[in-house]
């Protein structure tokens, strides 16, 4: 009996004191972040983002609390959407009686919901509380809305970004154009100047017995840097009437001029 006596003893205060270690750790806050302002277009559904960053493993015990307080009132937050257990529960306010619909995800530490219809009633401050226990000590964090008209929205990133993208594309267009020509004018080959009068003059006339050569064969022209051309044969004739196969007729020498296009 004295055995079993002590032993209970020592499990008791063992038990004790780890529960006194336990009160004695320091407990957590969960952070809640949301958006200071969001500007929504009357008649639009709106996103109100919540997230959150705990400590803690989210378990099903988790919860979110969203509550509304109008502009310019002094009143108590009231209580518009409630979820937890993978249950959502809605406020008994008309104001957003079936407009409210739970759109984020725990697992993702996501507290978002929608709000549709939105009306210049809806103007105010949104509180989004998360308990994710034992992780409950935390601030809510509160987001401000403007409906407004659809003149009246500021320009959204997407506009920037489309901006930019247009932008971007135009300038690449511009560097692309002029590097086209740039290459162009350097691959231009030079122009053709021709023969000279001295290169393009043909080779005396013939000796008796010997086969006439062509004038290319005396002409030593350098061939233009464009595509290359066959050569041009000139041909020299004698009109003299003589018939003497053996007599040779003197005739001065003709200067021929090779005219090409580039």
């Amino acid at each position: 009996m004295e055995l079993s006596n002590i032993v209970t003893n020592h499990v008791l205060l063992c038990g004790l004191a780890l529960r006194l270690i336990v009160g004695l750790l320091p407990v957590t806050a969960i952070e809640v972040y949301a958006p200071d302002e969001v500007f929504v277009e009357n008649g639009t559904t709106a996103t109100l983002s919540c997230t959150f960053k705990s400590t803690q493993v989210v378990s099903r015990a988790a919860s979110v609390a969203w509550s509304f307080v109008p502009e310019g009132s002094s009143e108590s937050p009231v209580s518009i959407f409630y979820y937890t257990t993978g249950q959502p529960f809605y406020g008994e306010t008309p104001q957003f009686k079936e407009r409210v619909t739970w759109a984020g995800d725990l697992n993702k530490k996501d507290g978002s919901i929608k709000v549709s219809h939105m009306q210049f009633a809806d103007n105010g401050t949104y509180f989004c509380d998360v308990k994710n226990p034992p992780d409950i000590t935390g601030k809510p964090a509160n987001t401000k809305i403007r409906v407004v008209l659809k003149e009246s929205l500021p320009q959204t990133s997407t506009g920037v970004i489309a901006g930019g993208v247009i932008c971007a594309i135009i300038l690449i267009i511009l560097i692309t154009a002029v590097t086209y020509l740039i290459i162009r004018r350097q691959g231009t080959p030079h122009d053709y100047e021709g023969c000279t009068s001295l290169e393009s003059v043909s080779t005396p006339a013939t000796r008796p017995g010997k086969k006439a050569e062509s004038s290319t064969e005396g002409s030593r022209c350098s061939s233009p840097s464009g595509p290359v051309q066959g050569p041009v044969i000139y041909a020299q004739l004698d009109h003299s009437g003589t018939k003497n196969p053996n007599s040779f007729h003197k005739m001065e020498p003709v200067v021929y001029a090779d005219i090409r296009k580039n």
